[in-house]
Order: structure tokens, then C-alpha cells, then sequence
């Protein structure tokens, strides 16, 4: 039996022009993908266009070929391939999804459990810790050499999705492509330093308001946190200033299983679920309100609603979970 791999190794090598895409509102293992996919691309003597509906956080700017990620989309009949990464469901494409998926063969590269298939080629690995890892055996087998900024990008898309090689996706291969990229050059201190030791004052202040909502239930195994839109106005920040701070109610001993509500727009309401361990499924949780994820970090969101109303529902769905 062939691995997916194979039919997208040999659709990549024959298309002269690639479209690659991510979701809206990326994270590092998003664009860190994103980035180092179209480096590979190119050194085959591609013409490749990185798509991004949303302009690039600040939080990730600091990745070698960010700017190259444009949000006006071109004419896609000039495109004979499309790869969407780190993408489970192609809504998370955005407003150009139909657009997009006019594209073929439209490729998918992802690692999410639940993965909503689309596309006409995939690559589903919800064994790997991050769509990095992917992209870099796709590299390997594309025979592409990586360079010093792809090495950089990948690296820091896997220390993003596995929080620093703490999470319990985290593997040996993991750590077997990390150190191929160190080997390229890239040093762990300046990375995690440009992701996690990033924060300005108003960060830090949003920091302070979300923290300061810290909710408590089932003897503190349940943590919820929330931001309202006044905080974001309050401290001149924007929803991607409160990337991270999930872990925080997440890292107390005593919790299984923590929420971050956010109101990203006016009665629009991200939600943010993370785990601990493999009894608590946050997934399936996730699912049933139209979003998907891993088993220990997931999301959705939810339109015409409040943060009241939305933690009414979850509390309903959480509790039983982790009542004893």
C-alpha cells in the first residue's frame, strides 16, 4: 500500500506554480510550516505564492521570510497546485475557502485528530506532534536541501505546537528532527526566546485582566479564564496578544482541564481547550460545537452569543468529565 506521501511528492515535483495556504489566524507551527514549505519549493525551481488571509501577528514576524506571506489573493488559474497546511477543516481556510478549493489537486497537510477531509490529495498524521514535522519529511523526500531559514522556521513551528517538547504528542522523532535542524544552525535559545520571552507592557497588562478571571470548579480541576472585548480595547491589544496564556490555568497541579473564552469580535466567541493526559478528550468537546483539534488542544468558536451564555454550555459538557 502506497503512503499518501508518495502521490504528493510526485504531484509537487511535476507543478510548475504552487499556491501554499494555512488558516486564519496562524500560529507558529502554522506559518513556520508555511514559510519553510515555500523555501522548499522554491530551491526545486518552483514559482510558489503564500497565501494568508490574516497579515502576520507581530508575535511571529520575527520568522525569516514572513513578509513573503501576502493577503490579496491572485488569480488562480495561473495555479496547477494548491497545498493547505495545518488545516483540519476547510472552513479554517477563510473567507477565499471556495476560492481556494478551485485549485487542483488541491493538497492537505495536517495533523489534527477529527481532521474534516477536503482537498484531493492528503497527508494525515495525527501521530506527529506538528505540521512541521510533516513538512520536513516532505522536504527529505522531495530530495530538497533545507536551508538555515527553512531549518529555523520548522524548528520553531515544532517548539510552538509542542509547547517547548513538554506536550504528550511529543516523540522521539521529534526530537530526531530537532536536532537535524540544530545541525543546520539554528540555535533553541534565540528561538524560544523570540516566541516566549516576547511580551510588551500592554501584553502584559491584557496578561494581568484575563488572569485576574480566573475561574475555579470540581475542586480546582476545572480552570476558565476570559476576555472580554473591553480588555483588548482597555490595553490596545489584539486577540493574538492572548496566544499562550491558556497555559497558565493549565499549569496549575490541580487542573485537567482548562478554558480560555474570548471575544474576538462583537457576539463572536473563540474558545480555547486544553488538556492533560489521555482521559480527557477535549476534541470530542469541541466537536460538538463545530470545531475540532487533538485530544489535549482544541478550539471553536461560536457566533450570536456571550461568554456567559458559552461557558453555561461548556460547564454543562466539562463537569461531568472531570467530576471525579
Amino acid at each position: 500500500m502506497t503512503h499518501p506521501r508518495d502521490e504528493i511528492v510526485r504531484t509537487l515535483k511535476s507543478a510548475k506554480n504552487v499556491l501554499v495556504a494555512t488558516h486564519i489566524h496562524p500560529d507558529g507551527d502554522a506559518l513556520g510550516s508555511q514559510i519553510a514549505l515555500g523555501n522548499v519549493l522554491r530551491s526545486l525551481g518552483k514559482n510558489v505564492f503564500l497565501y494568508g488571509e490574516d497579515q502576520v501577528s507581530h508575535l511571529y514576524k520575527f520568522l525569516p521570510g514572513s513578509s513573503q506571506i501576502e493577503s490579496l489573493l491572485p488569480a488562480l488559474n495561473g495555479f496547477d497546485c494548491a497545498v493547505a497546511l495545518d488545516c483540519g477543516d476547510s472552513h479554517r481556510l477563510g473567507e477565499a475557502m471556495d476560492s481556494l478549493l478551485t485549485v487542483h489537486p488541491f493538497v492537505v497537510i495536517d495533523h489534527h485528530s477529527g481532521h474534516q477531509e477536503f482537498g484531493d490529495l492528503r497527508w494525515l498524521a495525527p501521530d506527529r506532534a506538528s505540521t512541521g514535522e510533516i513538512v520536513y519529511d516532505l522536504a527529505e523526500a522531495l530530495g530538497a536541501e533545507l536551508s538555515y531559514e527553512s531549518a529555523y522556521c520548522l524548528y520553531a513551528a515544532i517548539v510552538s505546537d509542542t509547547g517547548s517538547f513538554k506536550y504528550s504528542s511529543t516523540s522521539a522523532d521529534t526530537f530526531r528532527i530537532a536536532s537535524e535542524l540544530l545541525r543546520k544552525g539554528v540555535k533553541p535559545a534565540e528561538v524560544s526566546g523570540k516566541l516566549f520571552d516576547n511580551f510588551t507592557v500592554k501584553r502584559l497588562n491584557l496578561m494581568r485582566l484575563v488572569l485576574d478571571s480566573l475561574q475555579l470548579y470540581a475542586d480546582d480541576r476545572l480552570a476558565i479564564i476570559a476576555a472580554p472585548r473591553e480588555v483588548f480595547v482597555k490595553t490596545g491589544t489584539t486577540q493574538a496578544d492572548a496566544e499562550t496564556f491558556i497555559n497558565y490555568p493549565r499549569s496549575l497541579d490541580t487542573v485537567k482541564i482548562a478554558v480560555f473564552l474570548k471575544e474576538t469580535e462583537k457576539d463572536l466567541i473563540s474558545v480555547s481547550l486544553r488538556s492533560k493526559g489521555t482521559d480527557y478528550d477535549v476534541a470530542q468537546v469541541a466537536a460538538a460545537f463545530g470545531g475540532g483539534g487533538h485530544r489535549n488542544a482544541a478550539g471553536f468558536k461560536l457566533h450570536d452569543t456571550n461568554i456567559g451564555e458559552v461557558q453555561e454550555k461548556l460547564l454543562a459538557k466539562l463537569l461531568p468529565m472531570v467530576a471525579s
